[in-house]
């Protein structure tokens, strides 16, 4: 018989083998002060690439005003109990119809949590006679909802409509064969890559196909579309969506999440959402707050409009410097260079420590090994001289590193002090 925590310390996880050489640095950094593109670093002045706050709401002065308020009025425990026994209000509901109306759906429901509600929503709208189908590059919080779910699932290679139509097939046969259904999972936007899912061709197949479409627009909600309400509005088939979900974590600078669709779906999803069920209300000042955030969303585009000129900009200049960003369609912007994990910790504390610019880093397992990715969220309070500074940065890191400069064979430590 094996100890659990002798087998936890000896194998601590992809991520957590390099907990000696990075925590607090490389993973589970701490940035200090008021949330925006410049903020403190270990104590130093740093121009941010790393927040998802893309409509510059977190400190707009009507939010924290709300904010505030809300928390005055409310204090930060009401109300107490899940939304089922004793948690539920009229603010509650309020904010997730307006949320529903908006994105074009005529029902809808809060969840406390993005990852949480994606996890619960997949595992209830599924019997063990349906069948999952979704796309490879799918967030982790669709893929453990998969996984809850006990009977049978298919993966398409991302976007490729042919292989989906390939994998509709057999789904249809198994879901005829077992007196089940199918459920179509991907996302609007693709949060490492920026890529869009085709919900254009996708909704295509039905068609030929007989299934329900669930989209997570964490990224896109607030971004995407004529008048911000997501991927589905941008490709003109919020119709033909059976389900949308988005969270609060990216636009809406909050916490929380909502799921919309048919009204008997919502209250089916009430009713059977173990995580909604089982979990306290979404706290009264977070609802009240996001209210005033939604209102902003709506009522002022120059936000939307502003996150883009910016976009626009980051990825236009470099392009234009030769950089690789992939296939990105959205504000997410990878930058994608080769090198070792060592090469790529050596390259990000020469970028925090000597040229005082903070984004993500993503490596190997996240990316195929030998790749670096320098993830940038724009956002509507940076500015075009940000761009400026960033891409000229960004270009004496990558003439660097093909130089051979971050190859010391060794990961870069930093001694943090906690």
């Amino acid at each position: 018989m094996t100890d659990i925590f002798e087998r936890i310390k000896a194998t601590p996880g992809p991520l957590g083998k390099y907990q000696e050489y990075g925590d607090g640095y490389f993973m589970f950094p701490q940035l200090e002060g008021e949330i925006g593109p410049h903020m403190k670093f270990l104590g130093k002045k740093v121009l941010n690439w790393s927040l998802n706050n893309y409509l510059g709401l977190a400190n707009h002065p009507e939010v924290r005003q709300a904010d505030a308020e809300g928390a005055k009025n409310f204090g930060l425990a009401a109300p107490m109990g899940a939304r089922m026994m004793s948690g539920d209000t009229k603010y509650h509901k309020e904010l997730e119809q307006k949320l529903a109306t908006f994105v074009g759906k005529p029902a809808g429901y809060l969840a406390n949590f993005g990852y949480q509600a994606m996890v619960s929503i997949v595992d209830a709208l599924t019997s063990r006679h349906d069948i999952i189908v979704y796309d490879s590059e799918a967030h982790a919080c669709i893929l453990d909802g998969v996984r809850l779910h006990i009977g049978r699932s298919f993966v398409y290679p991302h976007n490729n409509i042919s292989k989906l139509k390939e994998i509709l097939a057999r789904a249809s046969k198994f879901a005829d064969e077992q007196g089940g259904g199918i459920l179509l999972v991907t996302e609007g936007v693709f949060g490492m890559s920026g890529n869009l899912g085709q919900l254009d061709e996708i909704v295509a197949l039905k068609k030929d196909f007989n299934f329900r479409i669930l989209i997570d627009d964490a990224h896109g909600f607030g971004t995407m579309g004529k008048t911000g309400a997501g991927t589905a509005e941008h490709f003109n088939v919020s119709d033909d969506i059976d389900i949308h979900f988005a969270t609060f974590a990216k636009s809406m600078a909050g916490i929380g999440a909502f799921v919309a669709s048919d009204p008997a779906i919502v209250d089916f999803l009430r009713f059977n959402m173990r995580s909604q069920i089982y979990a306290k209300s979404l706290p009264l000042p977070m609802v009240v707050g996001s209210l005033k955030r939604l209102e902003l969303l709506q009522s002022k585009p120059e936000l939307r409009e502003k996150l883009w000129t910016i976009t626009r900009s980051l990825q236009g200049s470099l392009r234009e410097k030769g950089f690789n960003i992939g296939i990105t369609k959205s504000p997410v912007t990878p930058v994608l260079l080769n090198g070792s994990v060592s090469e790529a910790t050596n390259l990000v504390v020469d970028l925090r420590e000597n040229y005082g610019i903070f984004c993500s880093i993503v490596v190997y397992p996240v990316v195929p090994k030998d790749v670096i990715m320098l993830r940038l969220i724009p956002t509507a309070v940076h500015t075009l001289e940000d761009v400026q500074r960033t891409v000229q940065v960004f270009s004496e890191l990558k003439a660097k590193l093909d130089k051979g400069f971050y190859d010391t064979g060794a990961i870069a430590q930093k001694q943090i002090t906690k």
